[in-house]
C-alpha cells in the first residue's frame, strides 16, 4: 500500500489533506513572488547597466573634450606663453613658472603650474599680510591690492592668462576645463565635511563662481555653488560655463 493511501485512510485525513491544500497554496503563493522578485532584480540590474553606461558615456565625452581644447590651446596660445615667459624674465630675472601643490579629486595632490605674477619670495610674505585678507571668512586668502604683485603680473592675472600653464594639467587628466578650483592642501586641512564636497568632483579651470564673480564671491558661496555643480554637471552645463567664461576673462571682474 502506498503512502498516499494509508493518509487517506487515516483517521485525520481530512486534516491531512487540508494540510496538503496550504502547503500548494502557500508553494504557489511563494513561487509566483520569487518569480516577481526575480523580474524586479532583472529591471534593477539593466537599470544599473543602463545607468553606468551613460555616466562612462559622458566621462568619456568630457575627458575627449579636455584632451582636444587642451591640447588645442596649449599649440594655439603658445606664442603668448613665450611673450608672457619673457615678459616675467625681463622683469626681475626670476623663475618664469610658479609650482605649488593642489589638491585634486578625492583628496589627490598634484603639482600646479602658474606663470609667476609676484615677487619671488611672495610666499614668505604672505604671514604679514594675513591681517588685510578680503576673505573674512573661510579658507582663503584674497586681496584686492596684494603688494606682492609685480606689474606685468597685475596684467596676466587681470587676463587670467597665469591660469594658462594649468591646460598641461587637464591634458594630462589631473584636471578638467570645468570642475571646482584645486585648493591647496592646507585650506583643505581646515575645511569642513560640507566643505569637502568639493573635492568629489575633478578640479576645473572654469566653475560657476569663477564666471559670477570669481574672487568676489565668499568662499562659504563658493562651496555652495561648486557642490551645485557637482550634483548637476552634464555636458551642456560645462559648454555653458565655458562660453560665460570668455566674458568673464575680458571683463576681469573679481580677478586680484
Amino acid at each position: 500500500m502506498s503512502i498516499r493511501s494509508l493518509l487517506e485512510n487515516h483517521p485525520d485525513s481530512d486534516n491531512i489533506q487540508h494540510r496538503e491544500q496550504l502547503i500548494r497554496e502557500l508553494h504557489g503563493r511563494y513561487a509566483r513572488s520569487a518569480r516577481r522578485r526575480s523580474q524586479s532584480g532583472a529591471r534593477s540590474v539593466l537599470k544599473r547597466v543602463l545607468w553606468l553606461s551613460v555616466v562612462s558615456g559622458a566621462r568619456f565625452i568630457k575627458r575627449m573634450v579636455d584632451i582636444c581644447v587642451s591640447l588645442g590651446g596649449l599649440v594655439a596660445l603658445s606664442p603668448i606663453f613665450a611673450g608672457v615667459a619673457i615678459a616675467i624674465k625681463v622683469t626681475d630675472r626670476g623663475p618664469v613658472f610658479f609650482w605649488q601643490t593642489r589638491v585634486g579629486q578625492w583628496g589627490r595632490e598634484f603639482p600646479f603650474p602658474k606663470f609667476r605674477s609676484m615677487v619671488v619670495n611672495a610666499e614668505n610674505l604672505r604671514e604679514n599680510l594675513a591681517q588685510k585678507n578680503d576673505h573674512t571668512t573661510g579658507v582663503t586668502f584674497k586681496m584686492k591690492k596684494d603688494p606682492r604683485i609685480t606689474w606685468i603680473g597685475r596684467i596676466i592675472r587681470k587676463l587670467s592668462i597665469d591660469e594658462l600653464p594649468q591646460l598641461w594639467c587637464v591634458l594630462s587628466g589631473q584636471m578638467s576645463l570645468v570642475g571646482p578650483r584645486p585648493p591647496l592642501p592646507k585650506e583643505v586641512a581646515r575645511y569642513t565635511l560640507t566643505d569637502r564636497r568639493r573635492l568629489d568632483a575633478k578640479p576645473g579651470l572654469t566653475c560657476i563662481w569663477q564666471v559670477s564673480g570669481r574672487s568676489d564671491i565668499p568662499f562659504d558661496r563658493q562651496v555652495v555653488l561648486d557642490v551645485m555643480y557637482i550634483e548637476s554637471q552634464s555636458f551642456w552645463l560645462d559648454i555653458l560655463l565655458l562660453i560665460k567664461t570668455i566674458p568673464a576673462v575680458l571683463l576681469g571682474r573679481g580677478a586680484y
